[in-house]
């Protein structure tokens, strides 16, 4: 199944973005296979958007993603854990900088809390990992300055914004605009086309794990 063209077909008015959203889905496939990690964050609900994308990537969404046949060897070989090898799954290494409570607070009250989650991607940051900030209006302070940092460090950038992008999209190279305003209505459709993403990417990547 294409997840992106059942997106749009559920929702026709996300065909104004279908095309940033399978650029989406390709960075972060590409991210995977050059041994990248996803670095995530957003205030409020789209804080808790991030951990969401982050649960369903890290383990089996609509597959199981039964590890290798090489992954079961190394892992029976160690008593502790052999009994329950087949019940672990193939993730994606995707991070939601938000649930770092305590540099968050740390940072936020020792040195500024605009720079908190700018502060996350230089720490963290890695060659080929991707970077993903999600504002409903585009603008979120703690956001931009989080892509900045990551566009200057070589990372590729995801933004998933309401429709104007805000100044996210002058920063971002893929930028997800949903049709919509206001900001219950943004996080509205931020749901489906996070979970098309996160559907789409697990069938690329662990599609003959069913």
């Amino acid at each position: 199944m294409n997840y992106i063209e059942n997106l749009t077909a559920r929702y026709s008015e996300l065909g104004c973005c279908e095309n940033e959203i399978f650029d989406a889905v390709d960075a972060i496939t590409r991210m995977y296979h050059n041994g990248g990690k996803l670095l995530m964050c957003g205030n409020g609900g789209s804080a808790a958007d991030t951990s969401h994308i982050a649960g369903e990537l890290l383990k089996g969404f609509l597959l199981k993603r039964t590890p290798s046949q090489s992954e079961l060897e190394k892992l029976t070989s160690e008593k502790e854990i052999a009994e329950y090898a087949e019940k672990l799954q193939r993730g994606v290494c995707a991070i939601s900088l938000t649930e770092q409570s305590a540099l968050l607070s740390a940072y936020a009250n020792d040195v500024d809390s605009d720079a908190v989650y700018a502060q996350l991607v230089f720490a963290m940051h890695k060659k080929n990992d991707v970077f993903w900030g999600i504002s409903t209006s585009g603008n979120s302070k703690n956001v931009v300055l989080a892509a900045s940092c990551a566009r200057a460090l070589g990372l590729k950038t995801v933004a998933l914004t309401g429709e104007s992008g805000g100044k996210l999209a002058e920063i971002c190279e893929v930028v997800i605009k949903v049709p919509a305003k206001e900001t219950y209505k943004v996080q509205e459709y931020h749901l489906p086309v996070y979970h098309a993403i996160c559907a789409e990417v697990e069938e690329r990547l662990f599609g003959d794990a069913k």
